[in-house]
């Protein structure tokens, strides 16, 4: 059984169809990557999934049990699929420990020297601990990624989901990106990546998903569709440039 499993998921803003009837899968230890142009939707049907968004309507199942609903605990199912944002999101007023900390203890509701403990080894695991004490303004873009990594990872989570990871990126810091996101694949984190980065799609999966106006119109490995019949599809994957 899959890890997730989206149904005819629909997400709507103020009248206009934004997500049309979404199906996809998630296995333990997959790394799936969605792509699209800007507007597509990705970004939205990642919310979906720990409902930062709503769905409008659809269903979506976590480890056999369905998450929509008035009798769900988000909190719990935040915990459980760690967000990653575009702009890493972290707290420019507390240093790099306290902002890997501060969920363990807000959320899993550690004694302060547990935290720091257990938020220290995930730094470590990111070569970050000597960085602890510094505040985010301090921090290269590279280092703020593997900040805001480190943090929803510190969570235990079953899933990582990676909104746009290389977005603020060079392309030295993009390649260290990808080495990274390999690397906890091998470890065995499953992971769901958007992005619009066709060198970190290559890097870190087999097969893309393709999002347009709110639908999967492809699933395939990423010369497959460099190759497609759809000229929308063959040209939005033959360009190396991003979208």
């Amino acid at each position: 059984m899959a890890l997730i499993q989206v149904r005819d998921l629909v997400k709507e803003f103020d009248g206009q169809t934004v997500l049309s009837n979404i199906n996809l899968d998630l296995k333990e230890g997959d790394v799936r990557v969605l792509m699209g142009a800007s507007g597509s939707g990705k970004s939205t049907l990642l919310r979906c999934l720990n409902r930062l968004v709503e769905p409008s309507s659809g269903s979506i199942i976590f480890r056999g049990q369905e998450v929509l609903g008035p009798g769900v605990d988000v909190r719990e199912l935040r915990k459980q699929i760690g967000f990653v944002f575009q702009q890493f999101a972290l707290y420019s007023h507390l240093t790099v420990l306290d902002n890997v900390s501060l969920g363990l203890r807000k959320l899993h509701k550690m004694g302060k020297a547990e935290a720091k403990e257990k938020a220290l080894l995930e730094l470590s695991h990111f070569e970050m601990t000597p960085h602890q004490d510094k505040y985010p303004s301090q921090l290269s873009g590279g280092q703020k990624q593997r900040v805001a990594i480190a943090r929803a990872l510190a969570m235990d989570p079953a899933v990582l989901v990676l909104d746009e990871p290389t977005s603020a990126l060079d392309p030295v810091m993009s390649r260290d990106v990808a080495d990274l996101i390999n690397r906890l694949h091998g470890e065995g984190i499953t992971m769901i990546c958007v992005t619009h980065d066709l060198n970190l799609a290559r890097n870190i999966a087999d097969t893309v998903m393709f999002l347009d106006r709110g639908v999967i119109r492809a699933d395939d490995r990423i010369d497959v569709l460099s190759k497609h019949s759809d000229p929308e599809i063959k040209a939005f994957f033959a360009s190396e440039e991003k979208f």
